[in-house]
């Protein structure tokens, strides 16, 4: 694996929101509704909640936090898609560049490219809001590396599904995150879940990082014992979701699908 090509992908992603700044456009729009309506619905539950809870922390974090693993995973799977619209799929690869830094590229294009997101939704939930989100100490590098490694596995599973099934298929990866929120338990406690809801919930790293906020926002210390195996699990999970994406790659080529992507729009 070498450096130069994985560059290579990163600086054509530079390029193309360098020559169209128009797409800079929904990395910081739809972020920025986000938080602004949970802003708001937070105002109006502390104004008519009895109870003195504060629900800043608790559910415009949560946002914060599940929208940061979602533009990650929209990151990666929309330079691949990128690729896929252009006809440049088959190019790309009739080249010696290998899937690995294919990958690699991608996923640093989506660091990239979401970290202005993350910027915006940090501003407007700080400065307008008054979301203290660095008070979850320490414990919020471990809980956004946990949604990042997430992030990057739907991204790659979601490309997975497109370069088998071909690229009108890409309709089957934008309602990833919706479909997966009611089990990653974002705003409610896992408890709330009936149970077979919560077999589900257990198998998604996110689940462990929402319970282990709400945690430390009560004040109890970093819960070690969710923390350990939500990491762990969305290690194995990037493992799976790689080894099955080489594997969709090498069938594409072995069995001639891959020419699809220079006869075919994603229309």
């Amino acid at each position: 694996m070498k450096l130069r090509p994985i560059a290579g992908i990163v600086l054509r992603q530079i390029y193309l929101l360098r020559g169209s700044p128009v797409r800079l456009f929904p990395m910081i729009t739809w972020v920025a509704i986000d938080i602004v309506l949970w802003g708001f619905i937070t105002r109006y539950l502390n104004s008519v909640s009895g109870s003195g809870m504060n629900f800043v922390p608790t559910l415009l974090g949560a946002v914060l936090m599940w929208d940061f693993g979602t533009r990650i995973m929209q990151g990666v799977s929309t330079a691949f898609l990128e690729d896929v619209w252009s006809r440049n799929f088959l190019n790309l690869f009739s080249s010696p560049l290998l899937i690995s830094e294919y990958v690699i590229g991608l996923v640093i294009t989506s660091v990239l490219t979401s970290s202005l997101g993350l910027v915006v939704m940090l501003f407007l939930a700080t400065a307008v809001f008054g979301l203290h989100f660095l008070a979850m100490g320490a414990a919020l590098v471990v809980f956004l590396l946990v949604l990042f490694v997430f992030g990057v596995t739907l991204g790659i599973a979601g490309s997975a599904i497109v370069l088998r099934l071909g690229p009108a298929s890409e309709w089957l990866l934008w309602p990833l995150p919706a479909v997966l929120a009611p089990f990653a338990a974002v705003f409610y406690p896992l408890a709330t879940l009936p149970h077979w809801m919560q077999a589900i919930a257990r198998c998604l790293p996110p689940s462990y990082v929402f319970e282990g906020m709400r945690a430390v926002l009560a004040g109890r210390p970093a819960p070690i014992g969710l923390l350990a195996p939500g990491a762990a699990l969305a290690g194995g999970e990037l493992v799976i979701a790689a080894y099955v994406y080489c594997r969709v790659y090498r069938h594409a080529v072995r069995t001639g699908l891959l020419a699809r992507y220079s006869a075919e729009s994603s229309g």
